[in-house]
């Protein structure tokens, strides 16, 4: 009884209505479910399909993990987060991968698409293709890294289904979705599923986050030799996300948990309703800290006001205060920082240091010193404009971010570096700030916080 109300409290009843799905990853049996046939924005949860792509082509031999992928214009205009490479830069696919995964690089995503692909064209074509012969009937893809697009849809049920895909078709690239973090020169970027090294037994795989879609998870989870998938979509914060995630898998590691008993059914018997996407519109609501995939970060670096607010905000949503909480904890590193880089595989340190200041986008010749400059030291949450703002003919029109979410800075602040230094995690350049205020591109998909850029600010605030 005390499993059954546990689990009542975390879903919050009907009133909640966004996606649920807890399965077993080797037989697909679901053992919780909540409109998982609902369709959905899958934000950066996407990038699990690139990577299906990008890993399939590897099996039939078109290209091998150690194929240089080049930055192209369109790869490098792509909204943050992103790794902010110049254009002509030269990546592995392995790298690319890794940066995919760990950073949500949007940019990676589509130096992957063009690479793999031929053209981003064709590698959409090859997603779709893909999702339909897994089965995967609730799901359109227009873009392969998540950004806002009214015609990218999935549902809870297909992304289990793509999750299960990764798992069996690929096991020798398993390390690929529990990379705890990476490392690039000297900067080290965590990644944003923060069940990696906190939830005992998390092994993937993949966050997201826009307006319109809330905060998207598919986690996976191992113990005792059973392996779970949880999908979350919609989640108030990602805090809740991650908690929400966490309490799935403990009952789903239960003894013979299942709110279906000895009847479960498969994820085939699940049917994906269609019909259009719901709109969470989160970044309109009144909200007292910004809506960022990494928000668990921005509210420690904020404070107790800001961490309140999202677990008040969690709990207006059906979450039970601290249940999730309880079942986290800091444990020791499952793996160091992965070291990436650009330029070919197999070069000596030096020249991928070399490799790595020539990724550097040059500054404007215009640039000038602003007021804004104070702050070029320290790292921004930030929000993302309305998904619902953005042109539905999916082109970069500039859609209003909310007033009220303006960044705030965080506690620490990483010494100041020449323009020509090595670059920094997230940190703006000092120079670079423009007289006016730029206009905001359209709303970034997934992951929060400061793209690893090297030249100056880009012209939005990098959301999520």
């Amino acid at each position: 009884m005390a499993l059954v109300a546990l689990t009542l409290g975390m879903l919050g009843g009907a009133a909640r209505a966004t996606p649920v799905l807890l399965v077993d990853a080797e037989s697909g049996k679901v053992l919780e479910q909540q409109e998982a046939g609902k369709t959905w924005y899958p934000a950066s949860v996407t990038k699990l399909m690139t990577v299906y792509v990008a890993l399939n082509a590897i099996k039939e031999g078109r290209l091998t993990p150690d194929t240089l992928l080049t930055v192209s214009p369109l790869a490098a205009s792509q909204s943050p987060t992103k790794m902010g490479f110049g254009v002509g830069t030269k990546v592995t696919l392995d790298n690319a991968l890794k940066m995919l995964m760990v950073k949500s690089a949007n940019d990676m995503a589509v130096v992957i698409a063009e690479g793999v692909g031929g053209s981003h064209a064709d590698f959409i074509q090859e997603m779709n293709a893909t999702a339909a012969r897994l089965g995967m009937t609730g799901t359109h893809y227009e873009n392969p890294n998540g950004l806002p697009d009214l015609g990218q849809i999935t549902t809870a049920r297909d992304l289990a289904v793509l999750a299960r895909h990764l798992i069996y078709d690929f096991p020798e690239h398993e390390m690929l979705f529990r990379i705890p973090a990476i490392r690039l020169g000297k900067i080290v970027l965590r990644n944003y599923n923060r069940l990696i090294d906190r939830y005992p037994g998390a092994d993937g795989m993949k966050t997201g986050f826009i307006c319109a879609s809330g905060f998207n998870l598919v986690a996976t989870a191992s113990r005792n030799g059973k392996r779970l998938i949880a999908v979350i979509l919609g989640a108030p914060s990602a805090v809740a996300r991650t908690e929400q995630a966490a309490l799935l898998f403990e009952k789903g590691f239960q003894p013979s948990w299942s709110i279906f008993g000895a009847s479960s059914p498969t994820l085939e018997a699940i049917a994906n309703s269609g019909g259009p996407a719901t709109d969470m519109n989160v970044c309109n609501r009144k909200r007292a800290v910004a809506a960022a995939e990494n928000e668990d970060e921005n509210l420690y670096n904020q404070g107790e006001g800001a961490a309140s607010y999202a677990v008040s905000a969690a709990v207006a949503a059906g979450f039970s205060k601290g249940e999730g909480a309880a079942l986290l904890q800091n444990l020791p590193p499952s793996m160091p920082p992965i070291r990436v880089f650009v330029g070919p595989a197999g070069a000596a340190p030096a020249q991928q240091d070399d490799a790595l200041q020539a990724a550097k986008p040059a500054p404007p010749a215009t640039a000038a010193k602003t007021d804004g400059d104070k702050k070029s030291k320290q790292k921004t949450a930030v929000i993302t404009p309305n998904a619902a703002d953005a042109p539905k003919d999916g082109s970069k029109a500039a859609a209003k971010p909310d007033a009220k979410a303006d960044a705030k800075p965080a506690a620490s602040k990483p010494a100041a570096k020449p323009a020509t230094a090595k670059p920094t995690s997230g940190d703006k350049a000092a120079n670079a700030a423009p007289a006016a205020k730029p206009k905001p591109k359209a709303p970034d998909a997934d992951d929060g916080g400061e793209p690893l850029t090297f030249g100056p600010p880009p012209t939005t605030r990098p959301g999520t």
